[in-house]
């Protein structure tokens, strides 16, 4: 076996009811919040509204419209207002994209050039600012690991980005967020899931626990997607639960 060195530092508040941890999460960490988002499902169900609310004793900045497979324009719009509003903490608010996007932010805001230096890896990342997140819909894995994806327009790019100063310091996963989440984006969010497994399965390398693992993460996932009106919050719980092993 290979000598290695392992560290996930996100701490992870699961279950019904875990954005009562959200204050005590964010008060050693600053008063001056960038909350992030993207289409506005958040205000739809009420998630914004409880945020807001939560949060009334914070200074909160906004930065809205995150597109699904983020672009680097999001990225540069949220480091300048980190930048201009001395913003102390990201709050990511949504699906795995706008995490992504609050992760690249986070590191940007405290780079004095081009944020695309820090995702293509021209310049080294050395800090970041906290980034907390809560999730509303299970796909990635993006809140228990330290990168994302960043698409570039222009230079028709799409870019992965990874570094040790990316962790979120706290995610917060109530699968009730995922209750309003459509049966056809719950079954995109599952196969992306998945996909994420089959990337590991297929490598180059193997041993029989991480493939075993692999073949059981895929067989909980297809087991538990919702596919059918009624909504079975065991079920919810377990999808949610499981897309975190990738």
């Amino acid at each position: 076996m290979e000598n290695f060195i392992y560290c996930t530092p996100t701490k992870l508040y699961f279950g019904k009811d875990s954005i009562s941890n959200l204050v005590n999460i964010l008060k050693p960490l600053g008063k001056r919040v960038l909350l992030t988002y993207g289409g506005g499902s958040i205000k739809k169900n009420g998630l914004y509204d409880e945020v807001k609310q939560l949060l009334k004793d914070f200074e909160i900045f906004e930065l809205s419209g995150i597109e699904p497979n983020p672009k680097h324009e999001s990225v540069v719009k949220g480091a300048k207002i980190c930048k201009e509003n001395n913003i102390d903490v990201i709050l990511s608010v949504g699906g795995g994209s706008v995490l992504d996007c609050s992760k690249a932010i986070s590191s940007a805001a405290l780079y004095d050039g081009e944020a695309w230096d820090l995702i293509t890896y021209k310049v080294k990342t050395t800090r970041a600012l906290p980034v907390v997140d809560i999730i509303t819909l299970a796909a990635t894995g993006s809140e228990y690991d330290s990168g994302g994806v960043i698409s570039r327009k222009e230079t028709n790019d799409k870019v992965g980005y990874i570094d040790e100063h990316l962790f979120p310091v706290a995610s917060i996963l109530d699968p009730t967020y995922t209750f309003t989440v459509s049966k056809y984006q719950t079954a995109a969010g599952t196969i992306d899931a998945i996909n994420h497994v089959l990337e590991q399965y297929f490598c180059s390398e193997h041993t029989l626990l991480t493939d075993g693992m692999c073949e059981a993460t895929i067989k909980s996932l297809m087991k538990n997607v919702v596919i059918c009106k009624t909504i079975i919050v065991i079920t919810r719980t377990s999808k949610f639960f499981f897309q975190l092993i990738i």
